[in-house]
């Protein structure tokens, strides 16, 4: 009777393949419910469907060494998708996700420096005299300024839009603005005879430099706005009691970070929030999250006693932690932070929630954090993935 029913079970899937199709789709759907579940509710979700189908596995506990390098204690790390660019005094090097160099150069710098935004790099010498534009297929763009005007700053914007600060014969500095990638043909360019020019920024159709001036015996940092082309000022804010470390973004702001404070401002010069650090000290920050700064505060000048915190660009604390341990390093992404402890890496989420965690962290002395959730733990010679 029971291998009746078996054949008979057979005969009707054979007639109604339908039924099969119909119970694999249902199966398919309710992963896909509780996948849309999970990103709707902490916005993770979608990460880890996209990390499992692109590596292949939902998880690499123990990190996998990707990409090898020399080994150098002036080393500068930037990721550009899953491409890594390492700067050192002596090289400039592109590595594909694979771990293959696809672009390189031999350089000379006494303090590198390396940037990122926009799908870009930029790689330079604080007072140096070059400076490189990479993307992931390698060089677009190569600057050589005089001895006697070099290099201070730089950064990319999210549209990748260079801007360079350098010293210029005849003024206290210059602020120059690139958006095609041509040595010659610069977009912008502010000439500053009053005021020391520290870094730029360019936000929208605005560039912000960042000055340096004196009120009542005390430096302070100016931004000023310029409306490009426009050569007079548009607007301008101090930024008391504090020198601005970085100038930034986020959703549409101005953001910078200083000594004392970080503070939001609009296009217009409007201060729209300032989060104060109450006297604490600023150790590490990052711009790089979606929607956040991540700070580092310590409460004394030495020591590992402080707090992490992440701000919103309205000025309020999204996460805040207490810290009495050693922090290595640390790196925004996407919705993620990853902080370096001595002896464990934590992933956490913007409100500074834990996501994930590796214990055993080896010889890393810096992480990237990548939009994906996925972080690249950087050692002296070689660098490994972890995929939460």
């Amino acid at each position: 009777m029971s291998e009746k029913r078996t054949e008979r079970s057979i005969e009707e899937e054979k007639r109604h393949p339908v039924r099969g199709i119909l119970s694999f789709v249902l199966m398919l759907a309710a992963v896909l419910l509780v996948v849309l579940f999970a990103a709707y509710r902490d916005g993770t979700g979608f990460d880890i469907l996209r990390r499992y189908l692109h590596y292949g596995r939902p998880e690499l506990v123990g990190g996998e060494t990707v990409y090898h390098y020399d080994a150098s204690a002036k080393n500068r790390f930037a990721a550009l998708g899953e491409h890594l660019v390492v700067l050192s005094d002596t090289s400039l090097r592109l590595f594909d996700s694979a771990g293959e160099e696809v672009w390189s150069t031999a350089v000379t710098m006494t303090a590198p420096a390396l940037v990122t935004g926009g799908g870009r790099a930029a790689a330079y010498d604080v007072g140096g005299t070059v400076l490189y534009v990479l993307d992931q297929t390698g060089l677009l763009m190569e600057l050589t300024a005089a001895e006697e005007e070099p290099y201070i700053a730089a950064t990319l914007n999210k549209d990748g839009v260079l801007t360079v600060t350098s010293q210029k014969r005849g003024f206290k500095g210059s602020a120059t603005v690139y958006d095609q990638m041509t040595p010659g043909d610069p977009a912008f360019e502010f000439k500053s005879s009053k005021r020391f020019i520290l870094d730029g920024y360019v936000l929208g159709d605005r560039l912000a430099a960042v000055t340096l001036g004196q009120e009542n015996g005390v430096f302070v940092s100016n931004i000023v706005l310029y409306q490009m082309p426009e050569e007079e000022p548009a607007a301008n804010y101090s930024i008391s009691g504090g020198l601005v470390a970085a100038v930034g973004e986020q959703e549409g702001r101005l953001v910078t970070v200083s000594d004392t404070a970080l503070t939001h401002a609009a296009s217009n010069g409007e201060i729209t929030s300032s989060y104060s650090y109450n006297g604490s000290y600023l150790r590490e920050y990052d711009l790089g999250g979606t929607g956040f700064t991540a700070l580092l505060l310590n409460r004394y000048r030495s020591g590992s006693v402080g707090r992490l915190i992440t701000v919103d660009k309205n000025g309020e604390e999204l996460g805040s932690l207490d810290i009495r341990e050693e922090v290595l390093s640390i790196s925004a992404s996407g919705r993620y932070l990853a902080v370096l402890y001595a002896d464990r890496l934590v992933v956490y989420n913007q409100d500074i929630q834990p996501y994930a965690s590796l214990q055993g962290t080896g010889n890393t002395r810096q992480v990237l954090m990548r939009p994906d959730g996925s972080v690249l733990l950087l050692s002296a010679g070689s660098a490994s993935l972890f995929l939460p």
